[in-house]
């Protein structure tokens, strides 16, 4: 399949497939929650069986991948193994497993008059995901989707492109074998920016977008988009240690949260060191780091107890590095952690480690970030660790949704009026 596309052939193909899911997604708003369930283990199973077609198909994206000199960050994203090829198959059997999002009781009135007003959640209908790197996704926001009674139209990068492609059959060809439209799971066969330009002006079709990627590419989806965008900015991620808190636990914590996984966009990026603390915890946090291959840059108060780490710029407090650097930052209270935060960070996770109640409720109460943490790592803001199975997305706004992003975080709802004859006077 061609990668490019005419404009008028674009533009053409876009609209049939926003015609077919608008569609599929009537028939998705009214499918009963065991059809969903039957659909999603197809789904999962059609990952299962098809494994080793996935990993030839990623095979080559990473080869094609490693020739453009892509960032080790996003060559990992990348990255399909049979572990997360399993995963991907097991987040789907998760989200089967959860309660139906469609059609819950949200709140019940009776009017004065009579009238009887019922809020109920729906689906939103059909969602747009323009997203980078990780094919993972394809797979995570079909499922959510389909879970929520959204059809879907998928646009991944040029370097995830044939790794997105057979996974997008598999999820739509389960869809189409539980009886569903074809369309309940597309992709744009192409990896044209055009192909960007075109899907953010078709709100006639799309009732959501959601950009999943770096900042520029949000940026961009937020500037064009001519329906509702739902975004996920870069992740600033911060801990705090406090000037009391348990120094080997602490230690611990920060490492899991910088190494586990550095591309992670719910990595560790700043460190925040009370000074009161910093006698006791900078020697075996900068051990720590040594040993695990961390670059550290700190201000000059943290380089007076490591004179080899890189002296930190303004813009390092605002970088999201998504690789085995960090930047380090004495500060002299939970105020000033806090007031840090607020003005570098980007409101997607951040933690305090510290045994003091008081500080961590105050730092509960005053950090505005979508995901909080005291003495844990900042490395479980994800769907699958919340519960969700998998994520559509975690979301760094404040509307509609906030955080992690599962099936519920993709329904609206209305309002149900039952009357015996009411007039307005």
């Amino acid at each position: 399949m061609s990668t490019t596309a005419t404009p008028e052939l674009m533009k053409s193909t876009l609209t049939e497939m926003g015609k077919k899911a608008k569609t599929a997604s009537r028939a998705l708003a009214v499918l009963p929650s065991d059809e969903k369930n039957r659909c999603l283990e197809m789904m999962a199973r059609g990952v299962e069986q098809a494994a080793e077609a996935i990993k030839a198909a990623n095979a080559e994206d990473l080869e094609k991948a490693k020739q453009a000199g892509l960032a080790p960050a996003m060559i990992d994203r990348l990255t399909l193994t049979d572990r997360r090829i399993q995963e991907m198959a097991d987040g789907l059997r998760v989200v089967a497993s959860q309660h139906d999002p469609v059609g819950r009781v949200l709140s019940t009135t009776v009017r004065p008059n009579g009238l009887e007003i019922t809020k109920i959640s729906v689906p939103l209908g059909v969602i747009g995901i323009i997203y980078e790197s990780r094919p993972n996704v394809t797979v995570d926001a079909a499922g959510i989707c389909l879970k929520a009674g959204n059809a879907v139209i998928l646009r991944g990068g040029s370097e995830a492109f044939h790794s997105n492609l057979i996974l997008a059959g598999i999820m739509n060809r389960a869809a189409i074998g539980c009886g569903l439209p074809d369309g309940t799971v597309q992709l744009v066969p192409w990896t044209d920016h055009a192909a960007v330009n075109l899907l953010l002006k078709m709100d006639q079709y799309l009732d959501l977008i959601i950009p999943r990627g770096g900042e520029r590419l949000i940026r961009l989806v937020c500037a064009e988009a001519t329906m509702p965008v739902l975004k996920h900015y870069k992740g600033v991620c911060h801990l705090y240690v406090d000037r009391e808190c348990d120094v080997e636990k602490a230690v611990e914590i920060v490492v899991n949260a910088k190494v586990q996984r550095p591309s992670a966009c719910n990595a560790l990026e700043t460190l925040l060191i009370d000074r009161k603390i910093a006698e006791r915890f900078v020697p075996p946090f900068v051990a720590a780091m040594k040993e695990n291959g961390v670059e550290l840059r700190g201000d000059e108060e943290f380089r007076k107890f490591d004179p080899e780490a890189v002296p930190a710029t303004e813009d390092d407090y605002y970088a999201e590095y998504l690789a085995l650097v960090l930047t380090v930052k004495m500060v002299g209270s939970v105020e000033e952690a806090v007031e840090h935060i607020n003005q570098y960070g980007s409101r997607h996770s951040d933690g305090i480690l510290s045994d003091i109640p008081a500080d961590i409720d105050y730092f509960f109460a005053n950090v505005d970030s979508s995901t909080l943490y005291a003495n844990a790592s900042t490395r479980f803001t994800d769907g699958g660790e919340f519960g969700m199975g998998a994520e559509i997305g975690i979301s760094t706004d404040k509307l509609h949704a906030r955080g992690p992003m599962g099936a519920d975080e993709l329904t609206s709802y209305k309002y149900l009026v039952r009357g015996s004859g009411q007039i307005r006077p």
